[in-house]
């Protein structure tokens, strides 16, 4: 196969969801999250509003002008009603009779006398507190230590592991997204010549690559894009030479297991 050389001169652009370089042509929508404007491609638009995602220029006027309105609503409510209780109040006080002064009360001798105090009533006896009731301990799990896989020590059953650590985590996605524009990728799976533990994976297209880091030694934490770029030139030889493939659904397999 004759492999054709391509230059692009435009800015690089990425998809903020699947991480993915876009070519050429094809249109990057802009969402607002956490407060920055995020490129979506178009295959993954409708993932980023799943997520929670506000496109631009559309539902964040809409959520503005809607909050606005509210709290306008809210403010007029609130002065109206604090106006209709002060009118309301003032009305029961110019309706209420003075109350009329008791008339003097004098004795034979004409002194004064004054009115006896009405007897002043006994508080009435207020129930002691509860005594507060003990609170059983919370329950503490007890700790977990990380589980820690056996590294394979020959190099085809570290390749072999590190694939399926891969087809288990949501890169195949990715890898399918791309190969329905480009076409099947070229793979490449070897183990890392400084860290025994660890096996890379190169996927690679003519305008797009990406290099996964797969660590045995701790597989639960997944897989890790490591490096990507847009020509195959960027590579090392012994990276463009496969020794893996990729089926429809994004799963990478070695030459012999999919054969």
């Amino acid at each position: 196969m004759t492999r054709k050389s391509i230059v692009t001169n435009g800015p690089v652009v990425s998809c903020d969801v699947c991480g993915r370089t876009l070519l050429r042509g094809e249109h990057a929508d802009t969402f607002l999250h956490g407060g920055a404007r995020r490129n979506v491609c178009e295959l993954c638009t409708a993932r980023a509003a799943n997520e929670g995602w506000i496109r631009d220029g559309l539902d964040g006027a809409t959520v503005r002008s809607s909050g606005r309105g509210r709290s306008r609503r809210g403010r007029e409510g609130s002065l109206l009603g604090r106006l209709k209780a002060r009118r309301e109040a003032a009305r029961e006080v110019q309706d209420e009779p003075w109350a009329e002064p008791p008339e003097p009360v004098f004795d034979e001798e004409g002194w004064a006398v004054q009115p006896e105090a009405e007897p002043q009533l006994e508080p009435e006896p207020q129930p002691e507190p509860a005594a507060p009731v003990p609170q059983e301990p919370l329950y503490e799990q007890p700790y977990e230590p990380r589980t820690v896989h056996a590294v394979p020590t020959n190099a085809d059953l570290k390749m072999a592991r590190a694939l399926e650590v891969f087809n288990a985590n949501g890169h195949r996605r990715t890898v399918s997204g791309v190969a329905r524009s480009l076409g099947a990728p070229i793979v490449c799976v070897r183990p890392s010549e400084t860290e025994g533990s660890v096996v890379l994976i190169t996927v690679a297209w003519e305008l797009s690559w990406y290099r996964f880091e797969v660590d045995l030694g701790n597989e639960a934490a997944g897989v890790r894009i490591v490096a990507q770029g847009a020509e195959l030139s960027e590579l090392e030889p012994a990276e463009q030479e496969p020794n893996a493939a990729a089926d429809e659904h994004g799963g990478l397999h070695l030459a012999a297991q999919h054969a």
